[in-house]
């Protein structure tokens, strides 16, 4: 059995030279990152542990294409992506599917976009306040295109580098860093944009209507 200590890159020689028990100790230590990604991604449960499996199982079959020039986590988060990217796409074709995030998960925190906001017990509007703030955030980073939405999720919540990053979208470091700008900048547009809307909708069920010389107003 495997420690701690033992490397990913040592990990992986096992698994080609054929001690299949190498791979339960990198799904052991693999699986929630992915999960995590994933899930962000496509924010869909079922769509999630389809492409964690479907990761494992491809670095099983692939093995000996394994190149240990590479992190792991790498070639892990560059197969995952691309099962994300296809899934996206499919669906984008069969719109009737419907591929909305949830609301029953019973994954812990990584069931959310962002990270609850850990505070005091939070008063009923100020709890829907932050459920409409999330939303309006998941719906600007899914409508981000793949390699700035794959990007982003990698640099934000799983802490890798531009180097790593590069690797898994396809790009050099300086790539990746143009790909976070271009991000940041059509998030802050589309949630500018989306608050706005928000703003406009409400702003209309509140409007006065004027009834016999009063204004009545009507929520």
């Amino acid at each position: 059995m495997y420690d701690s200590k033992v490397s990913d890159r040592e990990l992986m020689v096992a698994l080609v030279e054929g001690d299949s028990s190498a791979l339960e100790v990198i799904i052991s230590r693999w699986e929630r990152p992915l999960f995590s990604f994933a899930h962000r991604y496509t924010q869909n449960e079922d769509a999630t542990r389809d492409v964690v499996q479907e990761t494992f199982t491809r670095i099983f079959l692939k093995k000996d294409k394994y190149d240990p020039k590479y992190a792991l986590s790498s070639w892990l988060f560059t197969i995952a992506a691309n099962l994300c990217k296809n899934r996206a796409r499919w669906h984008r074709r069969h719109p009737e599917v419907p591929i909305e995030a949830q609301t029953n998960s019973s994954v812990e925190s990584d069931t959310t976009l962002l990270d609850t906001i850990p505070a005091e017990t939070p008063t009923p509007s100020a709890s829907t306040q932050e459920n409409e703030e999330l939303s309006l955030l998941k719906e600007t980073v899914m409508s981000l295109p793949h390699d700035l939405r794959t990007a982003i999720l990698l640099h934000h919540y799983e802490n890798m580098s531009y180097k790593e990053i590069a690797v898994v979208v396809g790009c050099s470091a300086r790539g990746v860093e143009t790909r976070l700008y271009r991000a940041r900048k059509l998030l802050r547009s589309k949630v500018k944009h989306l608050m706005d809307r928000e703003i406009m909708a409400e702003k209309k069920t509140t409007s006065p209507c004027k009834q016999g010389g009063s204004s009545v107003a009507y929520a």
